[in-house]
């Protein structure tokens, strides 16, 4: 079992603070605003604070009645994390029939390349052609196995773990255990080839979730690569740790600087995974990243949007000075755990 040192109602207020200032950004629909409302509504469900839940349920109504996108892209199936916890809270069906909106565009109109992995995509457009990111576990493997869950639907639940499997084979780097940011099927390779830090939290994190949620999780055959993948990533990521208890946007690159979204995700995965060898990890990670919440909410040093970039510089020279959904949403996903921590306790195989 986790050993964590850490004041529960000062994890509360801070979870609080994040809240409120997360609730005065004009977020809209699409990922930021989706990996935002994530942690929100996992807020809630971890702490049962109602005033969450409203907040949360006013703003996604004020978006749907003001019109949804017209086309739904990987990036924006993020929003349908918080569409599920709204249906679950209230039983409002205009919820459910978004997320299945989201869920046939998944399956029917997705891009996809291969043995049908889901293809990144941002916009409307062909922009990155047969290529797989880390970041579509969070934005739609994720949800879709948690649509799958929910639907005891074997056919969703077993695309979601196809994607995990390939995204996988696709970006983990079997030497180190760490993820790449990115795969391009057409020429073959990872592009720049950095090990992203945040590219590896979407990866760490989604995975720990698996087997929390999967019912018999050891009935399928693939979950036993994200469980096998995620030990031997969290095993690499340990030793990388910054003595801050964070860890830096290129994870190996000692001049990078040190990353509050990647950092926050990375530490969730750890607490989720529950390995009592994790402990002290995870005990330098909450001091350090409550060093990173501003009196007024903020989550500091989060880096901008990031694509695939060409070199170490296009990754180092990202601005972290600005607010931002990610690492909000990345933060409550790390402190809500905390929360639940001492009722962790797993079986070392899964």
């Amino acid at each position: 079992m986790l050993r964590l040192e850490y004041d529960r109602q000062e994890i509360l207020d801070v979870i609080d603070r994040i809240v409120k200032r997360t609730m005065k950004m004009d977020l809209t629909w699409d990922w930021p605003c989706g990996v935002a409302y994530f942690g929100i509504a996992d807020a809630y469900e971890k702490t049962g604070n109602e005033e969450y839940l409203q907040l949360l349920r006013d703003r996604v109504d004020e978006l749907i009645d003001l019109g949804l996108p017209g086309v739904w892209t990987v990036n924006a199936c993020a929003m349908g994390h918080c569409l599920i916890t709204l249906y679950r809270a209230t039983g409002e069906q205009r919820y459910w029939d978004i997320v299945m909106s989201k869920v046939r565009y998944i399956r029917e109109d997705a891009l996809r390349f291969g043995d049908r992995v889901l293809q990144h995509t941002v916009s409307a457009g062909n922009d990155f052609p047969e290529q797989c990111w880390a970041d579509t576990l969070f934005m739609a493997a994720f949800f879709l196995l948690r649509v799958g869950v929910e639907l005891a639907d074997e056919e969703l639940i077993e695309d979601a773990l196809h994607q995990y499997y390939w995204h996988i084979k696709y970006l983990q780097d079997p030497e180190t255990g760490l993820f790449y940011h990115g795969y391009n099927n057409i020429t073959g390779d990872h592009m720049s080839g950095f090990y992203w830090g945040r590219a590896n939290a979407w990866a760490a994190f989604t995975m720990s979730q698996v087997g929390d949620i999967l019912p018999k999780c050891y009935l399928y055959p693939k979950y036993m690569d994200v469980a096998g993948s995620l030990s031997e990533q969290l095993s690499a990521l340990k030793l990388i740790q910054t003595p801050d208890g964070l860890w830096r946007t290129i994870l190996d690159d000692e001049s990078s600087y040190e990353e509050i979204s990647a950092s926050a995700g990375i530490a969730a995965a750890m607490v989720s995974r529950a390995n009592p060898l994790h402990t002290k990890y995870i005990n330098r990670s909450i001091r350090g990243l409550l060093a990173n919440v501003s009196p007024d909410g903020r989550v500091l040093h989060v880096s901008g949007g990031t694509a695939v970039m060409n070199d170490a510089d296009g990754y180092r020279n990202i601005s972290r000075d600005w607010i931002q959904g990610w690492g909000q949403g990345l933060a409550l996903a790390f402190y809500d755990r905390i929360l639940v921590s001492g009722e962790l306790e797993k079986d070392g195989a899964l």
